[in-house]
């Protein structure tokens, strides 16, 4: 056990802190769940930074660190649409992608394939990040409101468009490991 794994680990604690937050009905209670929620995001980041930075990357972490990251962005998703902030069909399509790319990842991890986070996908993650932050806080704004959705359905984009690069890359290793 090291401390990326504890951070990681940490997040998914968090999370029923965040549903708890979330659920108190009340605008201090949005705020907190929104901090809850920022600072399982940032563990997200250092973990990984101080895994690569101190050379403890892990199985365990390779393992837990995509699951935690998926328990934390789709609990506050089903919650968000439970409230009617979120369209479900939204929520679906994003949900949607993270289970497609797990399976994806699992296939390409047997057959061999380590296949690294792109660009798009990190600044997805970081525009859903945002967009579930502001949807948190329940500011009763329209403006707000729509902010939120507009990074969300940003984020949606970008993750279908992450997706089709990870599908490109993956098809791309395979055909060179069949010619060789």
């Amino acid at each position: 056990m090291n401390l990326p794994n504890i951070l990681t680990i940490f997040r998914v604690v968090l999370i029923p802190f965040y549903i708890l937050s979330f659920y108190q009905n009340s605008f201090d209670s949005s705020i907190i769940a929104a901090l809850i929620f920022s600072v399982a995001s940032l563990t997200d980041i250092l973990d990984g930074y101080l895994a690569r930075a101190r050379s403890e990357v892990t199985q365990f972490g390779k393992f837990l660190d995509p699951i935690a990251d998926k328990l934390l962005i789709l609990s506050a998703l089903i919650l968000l649409v439970g409230v009617g902030r979120v369209s479900a069909w939204l929520a679906i399509i994003i949900i949607g992608r993270e289970f497609t790319m797990t399976g994806f990842r699992a296939i390409a991890s047997s057959e061999g394939i380590v296949i690294s986070a792109e660009t798009t996908g990190k600044i997805k993650m970081f525009i859903q990040t945002v967009s579930v932050i502001i949807l948190t806080i329940d500011f009763e704004n329209p403006l707000f409101h729509q902010a939120g959705i507009f990074f969300l359905l940003l984020s949606m984009v970008l993750a279908v468009f992450s997706a089709l690069q990870y599908f490109v890359k993956f098809g791309r290793r395979v055909n060179l490991l069949e010619i060789k």
